[in-house]
C-alpha cells in the first residue's frame, strides 16, 4: 500500500507586544505630539528618537531636588495612526504625565527636563498603565522606525499578496467580507483589519520568531507568505 504523506502548516503562538512595549514603539515612531502645560497647548512636529521633541524624560531621583513650586505638571499626548487607509485609522492613544522643572518653549534650543509620572495607552483593548521602570526595560521594536513605510509598500507595490496573507487567518473569515488590509506589524508579526459593511474584525498573524533586526523583516514576511500558500484550505473570499 502506498503511503500518503500529508504537511500541515505550523502556526507560531499568537504574542502581542505587552503595553509597555507598544508605547516604547509609539514614542520612536512619533511624529508629532501635543504638550499640555500652564493651561497653554503647544503642536510640536517632525520629532525624532523616542518623540519627545525638547523635553528629557527622567526619574525624579535622577536629578537634583527642585522646589515644589517651580514644578509645573504637564501631559504629553500622542495618537498611534495606520499608515494604511483602513476604516478607522485610529490604533491608539497615549498620555505621558509628569512634572516640568521649568516653563516649556519648543522655541528653546535647550530641552526641558521632565519628571516621569506614568504612560497611559488606550487602544481597542482598553486602557494600560506603564511606569518607567517598564517603560526602560521593554524591549525596542527594530520595526517601529519602519512599519510605516513597509506597510505602504505591501499596499501600494504587492496588494496581491495581502489576500494569501488571509488564508492564514483561523477561522476563516465570514462571508460578506469586503476587503483585507495590513493595519500593523510589530517584531511578533503582522495584524490584518478585515472589513464588513458595518463592522471590522482585526487578527495577528503571528512571525515563526520574533524579529531581533530589521534585516529580518523579509524573511519572516516570506515565512507568512510560504505559509499561506501551503494552507490547506482555499481562500474563497477573493475569487
Amino acid at each position: 500500500m502506498r503511503r500518503h504523506s500529508t504537511r500541515s502548516t505550523r502556526i507560531a503562538p499568537i504574542t502581542p507586544p505587552t503595553p509597555a512595549e507598544r508605547v516604547h514603539s509609539i514614542l520612536h515612531s512619533a511624529q508629532s505630539m501635543t504638550v499640555i502645560s500652564d493651561g497653554c497647548h503647544t503642536e510640536i512636529h517632525r520629532l525624532d528618537g523616542m518623540g519627545t521633541g525638547h523635553i528629557h524624560l527622567h526619574a525624579p531621583s535622577q536629578e537634583a531636588p527642585v522646589s515644589p513650586r517651580e514644578r509645573r505638571p504637564v501631559r504629553l499626548e500622542f495618537t498611534d495612526i495606520a499608515p494604511t487607509a483602513v476604516r478607522d485609522r485610529l490604533r491608539a492613544r497615549v498620555t505621558v504625565t509628569g512634572l516640568l522643572t521649568a516653563p516649556y518653549s519648543d522655541e528653546s534650543p535647550k530641552s526641558t527636563c521632565m519628571e516621569f509620572g506614568q504612560a497611559l495607552l488606550e487602544d481597542g483593548q482598553g486602557r494600560h498603565f506603564v511606569s518607567l521602570d517598564e517603560l526602560c526595560s521593554a524591549t525596542p521594536d527594530p520595526i517601529a522606525g519602519s512599519e510605516a513605510a513597509m506597510l505602504t509598500h505591501l499596499v501600494d507595490s504587492h496588494r496581491e499578496l495581502v489576500p494569501l496573507l488571509v488564508r492564514l487567518v483561523q477561522p476563516q473569515p465570514t462571508k460578506g467580507m469586503s476587503r483585507a488590509v495590513p493595519l500593523a506589524m510589530d517584531r511578533y508579526g503582522v495584524t490584518l483589519r478585515l472589513e464588513y459593511p458595518t463592522t471590522h474584525l482585526d487578527v495577528r498573524l503571528p512571525f515563526a520568531t520574533p524579529v531581533s533586526d530589521i534585516d529580518q523583516a523579509g524573511s519572516q514576511i516570506r515565512g507568512l507568505l510560504a505559509a499561506a500558500r501551503r494552507a490547506s484550505h482555499r481562500n474563497r473570499l477573493f475569487a
